[in-house]
């Protein structure tokens, strides 16, 4: 039996905020969950433990890319420092394979900017100065070969105090 895993590399991606690839980065990092568990042992039970599940922890993630003419992701930062006018979002990581096929996409829920800064400007350097933007959020969805797309601009709270697509 064959193996027909597809496998991806990790310089084939995309960035997608309000429905659209808004620019390309060089390097995104930080995915991560982490959930809290307590151990409990058992009285009478001594080859094995419970395992209680609490909350989980989301890993910031950081993007970086070439600083350019395009201030959207100072725009971004900017209100969120602005009182009333912070603005959380749908961001959605395509991961694509050799072929171009998306293969996966992971959306992370109510992202909003938590830092951005730029590299060192240096007279005698050559190198392409860098922009880096941080986002933290409240959930992670991974789906499997999506035909990309469908982060929303805007993103709202339900009833239940959760996001959309979570």
């Amino acid at each position: 039996m064959t193996d027909q895993t597809n496998y991806v590399t990790a310089n084939h991606f995309y960035v997608e905020i309000e429905s659209q690839i808004t620019a390309s980065f060089s390097e995104c990092s930080g995915f991560g969950v982490q959930i809290d568990k307590e151990v409990y042992s058992e009285g009478g039970v001594n080859n094995q433990q419970r395992i209680f599940l609490k909350q989980s922890k989301f890993t910031d993630v950081t993007l970086k890319r070439g600083i350019t003419d395009n201030i959207t992701f100072w725009n971004w930062i900017n209100n969120t420092l602005s009182p009333g006018k912070k603005e959380r979002r749908n961001v959605n990581i395509l991961v694509f394979n050799q072929a171009g096929e998306t293969m996966q996409c992971w959306t992370l829920t109510g992202a909003i900017p938590v830092g951005w800064k730029t590299g060192s400007l240096q007279a005698n350097s050559n190198a392409v100065a860098i922009e880096e933007l941080t986002l933290a959020y409240e959930g992670l969805k991974v789906v499997a070969k999506q035909g990309g797309g469908g982060a929303s601009t805007k993103v709202q709270r339900d009833s239940a105090g959760s996001f959309p697509g979570n």
